[in-house]
C-alpha cells in the first residue's frame, strides 16, 4: 500500500510539471485528490486492514496528500505569476513617462463670432431673439411688406419645403424679429442671428449662410440712433476705434428709407493702399466696404404687428456674418470655413 502512495505522488509530481494552464492543474487535482480520487479510494481501502496497518498507512496517506495539495497551489500560483508576466511583456509602460494629452478642439471660427456679436449688442442693451430655420410664407414674406410677386418668392431664389404648403427655409432672419414683436410690446431691443438660405452657389456665395439682424423699436427712434449702434458696434467687431461709417440710400421692402451702411476698410483703414503701399484688394482702393443693410422700420411692418406707426418708430439692420469673419481674419475663399479642413481650422 505504501508503494502504491509513493507511485500515485510519484505521477501527479511529473503531471504538474508538465501542466500548462489552470484547467490542467484543475483536471489533476480533482483526479488525484478530489473527493473522488485516487487518494481518497486508498483512505476507503483501510478498513482491509490491521489496526497496526491503518494507522501507518492512514497517516502516510494523509501527510502525502496534505503535501501534494500544497504542491498543486504552489502550482496554480507559478501559472498566475506566468500569465502576469506575459501580459507585462505585451502590455508594458513606463509610468514616469508623461501621457498623451488628448486632442482638445475649439469653436469654429463662424460660432465664435457670433458669441462675439451677442456681446458687442449685449453691451448696447440687445436681448438675443431666437426663431424656426423652417418658415411659414406669412412670416418669412407677408409680415415683411414683401407682395406677391416680390422676386424672392420665386423659386430660382427661395428653398421652398415640398408637401408643405407655403413653408420655406427662411431667407433672412426677420422673420425672428415679426414673431419677436407680436409677442412684445416696445421697446424693443433685440438681434437674431443663425442660418438663413437661398439658391446662390458661386465663389462668393453659399446656399446656406449666417445672417446677424438687429431691431429696435421705440418712440423717437431715428437714424441717428441707427448710425451710433452700426458704428460702434463694427469698431468693436474690426476691434479698430478709427472704423468710420456712411449711409447710401437703397431699398428694401420692409423699411423706409433703406440704407446701405459702409465702413472703412479694416486693412488699408480708408486709404486705398495698405502700409507700404500696395493697392488694397479688399475694397478695391476705394477705402470703403459695404457691410449691411439698413433702414427705418416701414410703417406697414409696424402696423402688421399691432403697433402704432404714428407712436413708435424703429430702425433694422442686417449683415453677412460669413463675409464678415473672411475680412476679420483675413480668409480668401468662403468655402473654407464649411469645409471642415483641419489644415484651415487649427489656424484658429
Amino acid at each position: 500500500m505504501k508503494s502504491k502512495i509513493e507511485t500515485l505522488k510519484s505521477q501527479l509530481l511529473k503531471a504538474l510539471k508538465a501542466a500548462k494552464s489552470d484547467s490542467e492543474v484543475r483536471d489533476l487535482e480533482v483526479r488525484y485528490l478530489g473527493r473522488s480520487g485516487k487518494f481518497n479510494e486508498i483512505m476507503r481501502s483501510l478498513k482491509d486492514l490491521s489496526d497496526e496497518a491503518k494507522r501507518t498507512v492512514g497517516k502516510l496517506a494523509n501527510m502525502t496528500k496534505t503535501e501534494l495539495e500544497v504542491i498543486v497551489q504552489k502550482k496554480y500560483a507559478e501559472l498566475e505569476m506566468a500569465a502576469f508576466d506575459v501580459i507585462a511583456d505585451k502590455e508594458w509602460m513606463d509610468v514616469t513617462v508623461p501621457g498623451t494629452k488628448p486632442g482638445v478642439g475649439h469653436r469654429h471660427l463662424i460660432s465664435k463670432f457670433i458669441e462675439d456679436l451677442e456681446v458687442v449688442f449685449g453691451r448696447m442693451g440687445f436681448a438675443v431673439a431666437e426663431g424656426p430655420d423652417i418658415e411659414t410664407e406669412h412670416y418669412n414674406f407677408d409680415q415683411l411688406n414683401m407682395p406677391a410677386d416680390h422676386p424672392s418668392r420665386d423659386m430660382q431664389d427661395t428653398f421652398w419645403v415640398k408637401n408643405l404648403k407655403k413653408m420655406v427655409l427662411r431667407t433672412q432672419t426677420s422673420p425672428v424679429q415679426i414673431r419677436h414683436m407680436e409677442a412684445h410690446e416696445p421697446p424693443i431691443r433685440v438681434i437674431s442671428l443663425g442660418k438663413t438660405f437661398r439658391k446662390d452657389s458661386d465663389a462668393t456665395h453659399s446656399p446656406m449662410f449666417h445672417q446677424c439682424e438687429g431691431l429696435m423699436v421705440g418712440e423717437d427712434i431715428s437714424i441717428a440712433n441707427l448710425k451710433a449702434v452700426m458704428t460702434n458696434a463694427l469698431q468693436q467687431i474690426f476691434e479698430d476705434p478709427a472704423i468710420k461709417t456712411r449711409f447710401r440710400t437703397s431699398y428694401f421692402p420692409f423699411v423706409e428709407p433703406g440704407l446701405e451702411v459702409d465702413c472703412t476698410c479694416p486693412i488699408c483703414h480708408g486709404e486705398g493702399k495698405t502700409a507700404d503701399g500696395v493697392p488694397c484688394r479688399l475694397c478695391k482702393q476705394c477705402g470703403w466696404l459695404e457691410i449691411a443693410g439698413a433702414g427705418m422700420v416701414h410703417p406697414k411692418v409696424l402696423e402688421n404687428v399691432g403697433y402704432d406707426s404714428k407712436k413708435y418708430t424703429g430702425f433694422a439692420f442686417g449683415m453677412g456674418l460669413d463675409r464678415m469673419v473672411m475680412i476679420k481674419h483675413r480668409v480668401n475663399h468662403l468655402r473654407l470655413l464649411f469645409e471642415n479642413d483641419l489644415r484651415f481650422i487649427t489656424q484658429f
